[in-house]
């Protein structure tokens, strides 16, 4: 009886590592934390996720971080990781758009006109303005070519609260350290401590883009049914209801 249960125990031990290795890990975008999490959910579908910034992801891939699946929230950083060889060829899809919100605390909610040449700095009263770091983060990066459209970057840059992701930025806000903060139009609808005081132009800056892909060297049939699962009716809901647009 003792050697079975030894056995048992034995067994159990060495089955529990494997099923963990076998679980898919999920490198995604901050933006994408609320989305991606239901949508696996509701298509029955089971991994561990990382949230972070596109930047920040990539770069742990690079190094070998041992991600299965690369989410990212725009073109540049999937091109970063494809030009080094860490992406598998012709997994890579865009599943997702985005809108670009200037945002306040829910408790000073207004409206603000967007318009060329507009005074930020009255708006912002001595604040700042929270941002995605733009030389790391790609909320910050659209942010950036928003500002620079209108015409106003040079004199908001010094303003500007960089934060290590867009969800960082939007915590700012929310807590009511700045006044006002630029995210995604899905941020801000996940979150009922801010309020959407503006939509930017979606001329103003490049198209906000997802691009899911394989990691190289993690091409498993696993790896490829979750992200056919992300592109059912199901999923689409999901994508849907949490403010994405779907490619």
């Amino acid at each position: 009886m003792r050697r079975f249960a030894a056995f048992v125990l034995a067994a159990g031990l060495f089955a529990a590592p494997v099923a963990r290795a076998q679980e898919l890990l999920v490198f995604a975008a901050a933006s994408l934390t609320d989305a991606l999490q239901q949508a696996a959910k509701a298509t029955g579908r089971k991994a561990r996720f990382s949230f972070a910034a596109s930047s920040t992801l990539a770069r742990q891939i690079e190094n070998g971080a041992p991600a299965d699946i690369f989410a990212s929230a725009d073109e540049d950083w999937a091109n970063y990781l494809a030009e080094r060889g860490k992406l598998v060829p012709g997994t890579r899809t865009t599943l997702l758009s985005n809108q670009l919100v200037l945002i306040v605390p829910a408790d000073r909610k207004r409206a603000i006109s967007i318009a060329k040449g507009m005074d930020m700095m009255a708006l912002l009263a001595g604040g700042r303005l929270a941002v995605g770091d733009p030389a790391l983060v790609p909320a910050g990066r659209y942010a950036r070519q928003s500002l620079e459209w209108l015409g106003i970057w040079a004199t908001v840059e010094p303003r500007l609260a960089r934060a290590e992701s867009v969800r960082a930025a939007m915590a700012l806000v929310e807590r009511g350290e700045t006044p006002l903060g630029i995210v995604y139009a899905t941020d801000a609808l996940a979150d009922p401590k801010v309020a959407v005081a503006a939509t930017l132009p979606a001329e103003s800056h490049a198209q906000i883009a997802y691009p899911f892909a394989i990691v190289a060297g993690r091409d498993t049939p696993a790896a490829r049914d979750f992200l056919a699962a992300l592109q059912s009716p199901a999923a689409r809901i999901v994508f849907r209801r949490n403010g994405f647009a779907m490619e």
